[in-house]
């Protein structure tokens, strides 16, 4: 049982330090920095921002003249022509003739109630409005990538008190074992402890899984699909990073309201609503347009050159067209109505998104004090639990502490140093999400 103990951490110390060699390390805002260049959602999101862009160079060409060209080229053939004056055979060549017409048209919309003006700004908004909703999708990579992060750190030093609670089990164990070979201990006791070592064996395996799985979703996040070991960088963290000033709801709310996409997105498509309006509105009053062509045509009937049938067919003109709507089945009515409609539920979404702003502010205020409050408690709680526990391995060791006595010491210890570990590292999460809906910037 001795040797398979120590078999199986050394080939835990084994992976362990491979990991170590091979592992690139990401820092935070390196994960952040990645994220923003290769993930797909945000790849997806700048794509549509294209696509906006495309639909406003358009709107702002239909301010210009149209010019068209076109040509059509007939051949035609006529078997049976009516014979000329003294009942002569027709000549073959007239039976097969061709001609062709050449135009060059021009059109203007003049004014069509402001509709190809405001179709400009309403696309202006539309593509302000896909920047906007690809910072949200960036924003939320952003907390993704953060709370994984978090999670990373918190494991990590969850995994080293796993290992430190089993290496006092481990030396539990022995020391068992040398009791119970001077007699001061029985073998149901010493079986306990092993049991108790068996089981810190399976929490640590158990600890590393959920180090490994929290590793791999960030990986995921990353879009980064290639056989490199993954790790990130664990920087120092001070019981001051947990324990610093918790800034007020309304604080933050009101930086937040300046700064996040979310609302910016809300906000740009409620104006949009207003542009579709007005769009609406637009159809009910006239068109003016402008329009002109240039004509001529050829054919190999006629005995003039083709240079000179091109001169003397030209039709030039132009025109001024109005059309003004009378009746068009409700078209513009029912147009009017949905806009209006579509208005009033951009106005609900932009009111739901400052609830669901302010609702998630609050949640992490509340998250950061809560746990904050837990961190100072379990501060005191690991010390009395350590002193606790020093006492009783030192009592238990000149025999006056059973081993009950001694698994319930150190398992209160160990739950001790865990809900230290979490409290703190949850603290400093939502610590950094108030920060980053106030600033912007990820600390």
């Amino acid at each position: 049982m001795k040797k398979q103990r120590r078999l199986i951490a050394a080939v835990l110390l084994m992976l362990a330090a491979l990991g170590t060699v091979q592992a690139r390390e990401w820092s935070l805002k390196e994960c952040i920095d990645y994220a923003l260049q290769n993930n797909i959602t945000l790849q997806k999101s700048r794509l549509s921002v294209k696509s906006a862009q495309e639909d406003l160079l358009q709107s702002r060409a239909g301010l210009l003249p149209s010019l068209s060209a076109s040509t059509n080229q007939n051949l035609n053939y006529r078997p049976w022509i009516e014979s000329a004056a003294g009942g002569g055979a027709p000549s073959s060549v007239d039976k097969v003739y061709y001609n062709g017409s050449y135009s060059l048209s021009a059109n203007w919309t003049v004014w069509n109630g402001n509709r190809n003006r405001n179709t400009i700004k309403r696309n202006r908004l539309l593509t302000e409005l896909a920047e906007a909703q690809t910072e949200v999708s960036a924003a939320t990579i952003q907390e993704q990538i953060a709370q994984l992060y978090v999670q990373i750190l918190y494991s990590t030093e969850a995994l080293r008190v796993s290992e430190q609670s089993l290496n006092t089990s481990q030396t539990n164990e022995d020391r068992g074992r040398e009791m119970l070979r001077v007699g001061k201990m029985s073998r149901a006791d010493l079986a306990q402890l092993t049991a108790q070592r068996a089981q810190e064996e399976y929490n640590l395996v158990a600890a590393q899984s959920t180090l490994a799985d929290y590793k791999r979703q960030l990986k995921q996040l990353l879009q980064i699909t290639d056989g490199e070991v993954f790790d990130v960088v664990v920087p120092p963290s001070t019981d001051e990073m947990a324990l610093q000033p918790i800034p007020s709801v309304s604080n933050v709310y009101l930086a937040a309201v300046e700064c996040r996409p979310e609302l910016k997105a809300a906000q740009l498509a409620l104006a949009g609503s207003d542009v579709n309006i007005k769009i609406a509105r637009a159809l009910r009053l006239p068109t003016v347009s402008l329009g002109g062509a240039f004509n001529t045509n050829t054919s190999s009937t006629s005995h003039n050159a083709w240079g000179t049938q091109l001169k003397t067919h030209l039709d030039m003109g132009a025109g001024l067209t109005v059309s003004i709507p009378l009746f068009d089945n409700r078209t513009q009515r029912t147009a009017l109505n949905k806009a209006l409609i579509e208005r009033q539920g951009y106005l609900l979404d932009l009111k739901d998104r400052q609830t669901a702003l302010y609702a998630n502010i609050e949640n992490y205020w509340l998250q950061a004090t809560t746990h904050q409050s837990k961190f100072k408690a379990a501060k005191e709680s690991v010390k009395s639990a350590q002193e606790s526990f020093d006492l009783l391995s030192e009592q238990f060791r000149l025999g006056l502490k059973n081993i009950i006595q001694l698994m319930t010491g150190k398992n209160n210890l160990v739950a001790a140093q865990q809900n230290a570990l979490q409290s703190k590292y949850l603290a400093i999460l939502n610590l950094d999400l108030l920060q980053f809906y106030q600033t912007g910037k990820m600390r």
